[in-house]
């Protein structure tokens, strides 16, 4: 029997975590979320006044799209830190007696070159973009393996499949991000869960936007650089992160997902 596309894209009936959730591409997939039946968001970051606006938001978009129901959560939360992940998931099951759904989406970066790079910083970023998306699977997954069944997305970048010149740290810890999901997927799979990974391109949230602009940077321009001739926005992610978190991916596990526009390769000369 064939299932509709969007019986398989629903999230009715599950609960998710959003690290970052107060900007950029975790406040919009926790959009997408919403909008395709999640019966509960936990939104996570540091930054209390943008989980507290999101969650405004959520709760007036599920009135408009028919998800009366939604509840949503948000926990100020910092992912470098093991108490305060431990706190979020308690926090979690607290409310909602289950997490079915983690993103692991909170990051970031330092760039510089690598003969002048503090060991503090190449901590610091690693703490941020590996040992907290571990820190979240495992207090997360302890639940998921006791349900028998999950979904954990990762983000990574595109700089953990290729690098970036004066991002050694930042492009190792994505690097790794993507290792340790294959090995989650391989370890936890007997427990009907799944993880993921996407590698994200360049993308117009607001943060990233605003550093553009500060370095200077054009965004057309910028978007010249793919196959397809334009930067990306953070439902570009979003939807990929849906797919991924639904059951229209049941059968994709331990995979790392480049979502960036293409690459250009190199040949002949056009007349574009």
């Amino acid at each position: 029997m064939t299932v509709p596309a969007q019986d398989l894209l629903s999230l009715r009936g599950k609960t998710a975590i959003v690290t970052g959730g107060g900007t950029g591409i975790g406040a919009e997939t926790a959009r997408i979320f919403v909008r395709h039946g999640i019966d509960g968001v936990v939104l996570a970051a540091r930054t209390e006044a943008d989980l507290q606006r999101v969650r405004t938001e959520l709760l007036e978009l599920g009135a408009q799209a028919g998800n009366l129901g939604v509840r949503v959560l948000a926990v100020p939360t910092d992912v470098k830190k093991e108490d305060s992940v431990v706190a979020l998931v308690e926090a979690t099951i607290a409310e909602f007696g289950r997490v079915d759904v983690l993103v692991n989406n909170a990051g970031g970066t330092r760039m510089g070159p690598l003969e002048d790079t503090p060991t503090k910083a190449w901590d610091s970023v690693f703490d941020l973009n590996a040992k907290g998306p571990f820190l979240c699977t495992r207090e997360a997954g302890r639940h998921m393996i006791a349900a028998g069944s999950g979904t954990i997305v990762n983000l990574s970048s595109g700089a953990g499949v290729t690098g970036v010149r004066y991002g050694a740290g930042y492009s190792a810890a994505k690097a790794a991000l993507q290792m340790f999901t294959r090995v989650t997927a391989a370890e936890w799979g007997r427990h009907g869960i799944r993880a993921n990974c996407i590698a994200v391109g360049g993308i117009a949230s607001e943060r990233a936007s605003a550093a553009w602009e500060v370095a200077g940077l054009d965004q057309e321009q910028l978007g010249r650089g793919t196959a397809l001739g334009r930067i990306g926005v953070p439902a570009d992610i979003g939807n990929a992160i849906l797919f991924l978190a639904s059951d229209a991916s049941a059968y994709v596990s331990g995979q790392t997902f480049s979502v960036d526009g293409g690459a250009l390769l190199g040949g002949p000369p056009t007349d574009d």
